[in-house]
């Protein structure tokens, strides 16, 4: 009897441990899950530049970190509306950028096209930093307007290409937003003298109506050609208010308050320099979480 008894429980040991051991485990049954990517384009804003540093995190870790998306940079300093299209690889590679692509056969919107079309249906948002190198040039033209006037032409064309293309990448339900730039150029009522001379005032003035009647407005347009959204950096900091309001500032005096608030998010009041500062990237990441979260509300 205790023979017999001693043989049956063996028999239930063995079946139980095999019918344990066919069961899958539960990283067997349940595939890794893959990551849900955030897609970055554009110039030395889309990789956070800062002088005297480089690459830092900018907007697109901000980004990333309110999102829970992973970050995809194919970011390139000094990029224009042109080469991002055309120009194959990145002159401007920066080594440190988060979540930094290098793309040295190709163009920047052919990288950005094959990545998302290798992780089709895992793309969660796509910025586009772009148009700023556009017009830069325009600062130091006699006829400011007239020459950002010229330029705006071809960047219209030029984003509504880079958008439709990436539209139809990404298919119908990946939020694009583009991102313009705070109006540095009102940095030079006190860059590189304190108050500036009257040119560099008026020019100033000029820079507001630049962004605000030719730059943006063509922005947007050529986002929305896409069924994509431009969040409006130069008002977001500030630039359209009054010049006539002014503030007291250690730094420079009294000066209005539009471009006191250029001088505090951008280095152009210290240095001439065009980039934001971590608040002034900062405040573009915000902006574009919360347009994120807007058109992705269900």
């Amino acid at each position: 009897m205790q023979g017999r008894c001693s043989v049956a429980s063996l028999m239930v040991l063995v079946v139980a441990v095999l019918m344990v051991s066919s069961v899958p485990s539960a990283q067997a049954a349940s595939p890794r899950r893959q990551p849900t990517y955030y897609i970055s384009l554009g110039d030395s804003y889309a990789i956070g530049h800062q002088p005297g540093t480089g690459s830092t995190p900018g907007y697109t870790v901000y980004v990333a970190k309110h999102t829970g998306l992973t970050l995809v940079n194919f970011g390139c300093g000094g990029a224009t509306t042109s080469s991002i299209l055309n120009s194959v690889g990145c002159p401007d590679v920066a080594p440190d950028t988060a979540g930094g692509m290098t793309y040295p056969t190709t163009t920047q919107i052919a990288g950005a096209d094959a990545f998302i079309a290798a992780h089709r249906g895992h793309i969660g948002l796509i910025t586009v930093s772009i148009g700023g190198n556009d017009v830069t040039s325009c600062i130091t033209q006699s006829n400011v307007i007239g020459c950002v006037g010229t330029a705006v032409q071809h960047i219209t064309t030029n984003v509504t290409a880079l958008a439709q293309d990436l539209r139809q990448a990404a298919g119908p339900k990946v939020p694009i937003i583009g991102s313009t730039y705070p109006d540095v150029v009102l940095g030079t009522y006190v860059y590189p003298k304190d108050p500036g001379p009257a040119s560099a005032i008026t020019l100033a003035k000029e820079s507001v109506v630049a962004f605000k009647l030719l730059i943006n407005p063509a922005l947007a347009k050529a986002y929305r050609s896409a069924q994509g959204s431009l969040v409006d950096v130069t008002k977001a900091s500030g630039a359209y208010g009054s010049l006539t309001k002014t503030v007291q500032t250690k730094a420079y005096g009294t000066i209005p308050v539009p471009v006191a608030k250029v001088c505090a998010l951008t280095w152009f009041c210290a240095q001439g320099d065009i980039h934001s500062k971590t608040p002034g990237y900062d405040l573009i990441g915000k902006l574009i979480v919360a347009r994120y979260k807007a058109v992705t509300k269900t």
